[in-house]
């Protein structure tokens, strides 16, 4: 393993060489902040409390709401006792979904205004609470919950400022609540497979990763229902990577961040911002207000990460572009690389010599454990290829058996960060921005990345 001390840039050097930048985006007096409140313990390994049955609360119960309560209804020892929603219709249908799942007690409906979260926050028959709304709602709830004795599951990105970040990592060290980002793309079974063959050292000493979300979502931002009515303002108001966990986390796992190493510093820029412009004046009548807007994020932005141990990461966000969907979900090492989207991988020696292969010789030795036993039920319940589903057994899992979560809240801040970072740098003409390190030097110790 390198010494991190042998970078020919080093830490003393850039943190001189960008302290301007940082301290005008705010990131070190967030971090000075944090550093000086006398945090309690971390959060890092500890487990659930064990339990027979997991009572959940769901905030939200939209489309994504209706995803994961479709997924959890089918898990044994699950018990949903509170949906919460602004929409009355939406507590009702989730109602009759726990009830066509056989579940005796309906759970409570808390709906009619955009504060009743806090009644569901509050009840003391929940051991945990899922919450499936628009972003700029995920660290109160998420933060009320811890504070009211629940753990927290939340959808990505966990937060979108590096203040928000700090806030759910102080949460969870102050009240010993866990805070697990619902991400999803990590239980993928190409991302479970690729992860066991990168800890088997099939891949070698890893060197660089690529990671993306790319998926045309046109459609869906100029939407009068559901996301449509929210999610094309970030596109208003920031130029940078707006939804950086999807590809992210995967690649995170691989590399062991957080676990013996971390991301360093990012360096970011935007395209030109055309497509959402484009689409509009195509697609929008005349008279459509929409048509006023002016937005400010660029159809595609790069940003690459360095980390401690001296490796990159490409992670790419373009959601305007009529492209196909991709998260790229590349690892390369000293002796292989995979590349996702179609999925290939090339080892050194293997047979096809120095053309692609595929995944079929090594899915019998490295195929996901959680794969083999539930892989056929998540397919048959759908949800991303049947990632949610195993995402969601596997939370449940943890919770019952009392283990220590897959994911924990220092992965939700480290994963959520380079969409505030990516802001800062494309703003600063792509200078490079320090990662707070939300651990405060535990990423040092190495340790198991999922189970």
């Amino acid at each position: 393993m390198p010494n991190p001390l042998d970078e020919s840039l080093t830490r003393r050097r850039f943190l001189g060489a960008t302290a301007a930048a940082a301290a005008a985006a705010g990131l070190l007096p967030a971090e000075a902040r944090a550093l000086s409140e006398g945090r309690p313990e971390r959060m890092i390994g500890v487990p659930f409390e064990p339990r027979a049955v997991v009572r959940i609360g769901l905030i939200g119960v939209g489309g994504r709401g209706q995803s994961l309560l479709h997924n959890l209804v089918a898990i044994d020892g699950v018990r949903i006792n509170a949906l919460c929603d602004i929409l009355p219709e939406r507590t009702a249908q989730g109602a009759r979904m726990v009830r066509d799942a056989g579940q005796e007690a309906a759970p409570a409906l808390l709906d009619g205004t955009d504060r009743v979260w806090e009644q569901l926050v509050a009840r003391d028959d929940l051991d945990i609470v899922y919450i499936a709304t628009p972003w700029n709602w995920h660290v109160p709830m998420a933060v009320g919950a811890m504070r009211q004795g629940k753990h927290a599951a939340v959808e990505v990105p966990a937060a979108t400022t590096l203040d928000d970040c700090w806030n759910l990592v102080k949460a969870s060290e102050q009240t010993r609540r866990h805070c697990i980002m619902l991400e999803n793309c990590c239980y993928g079974y190409n991302e479970l497979l690729v992860l066991n063959l990168v800890k088997a050292g099939r891949f070698g000493r890893l060197t660089h990763g690529e990671a993306a979300y790319i998926h045309d979502l046109r459609e869906l931002l100029f939407s009068i229902e559901g996301e449509g009515l929210w999610r094309r303002y970030p596109h208003l108001q920031l130029d940078g990577n707006l939804y950086p966990t999807h590809g992210l986390g995967p690649v995170a796992n691989y590399m062991g961040i957080n676990r013996g190493d971390r991301f360093d510093y990012l360096v970011s820029m935007s395209s030109l911002e055309a497509g959402l412009t484009a689409y509009g004046e195509e697609h929008l009548a005349p008279a459509d207000p929409k048509r006023q807007e002016r937005y400010r994020t660029g159809d595609m932005n790069t940003s690459l990460i360095k980390t401690w141990l001296g490796r990159t990461i490409m992670l790419q966000h373009d959601v305007v572009s009529p492209r196909p969907y991709s998260r790229i979900n590349l690892i390369s090492g000293t002796k292989g690389t995979f590349a996702d989207y179609p999925p290939r991988i090339m080892l050194d020696g293997q047979a096809s010599g120095d053309d692609w292969a595929g995944l079929d010789a090594y899915k019998e030795e490295f195929e996901s454990p959680l794969w083999k036993q539930i892989g056929a039920l998540a397919r048959k319940l759908g949800g991303h290829g049947g990632m949610d589903f195993v995402m969601n057994y596997r939370m449940v899992q943890c919770l019952r058996e009392g283990l220590v979560p897959d994911m924990d809240v220092y992965d939700a801040a480290a994963w959520s960060a380079p969409g505030p970072l990516s802001v800062t740098s494309v703003k600063q003409g792509s200078e490079p921005v320090p990662f707070p390190d939300f651990t405060r030097g535990a990423w040092k110790t190495p340790r198991e990345v999922m189970g």
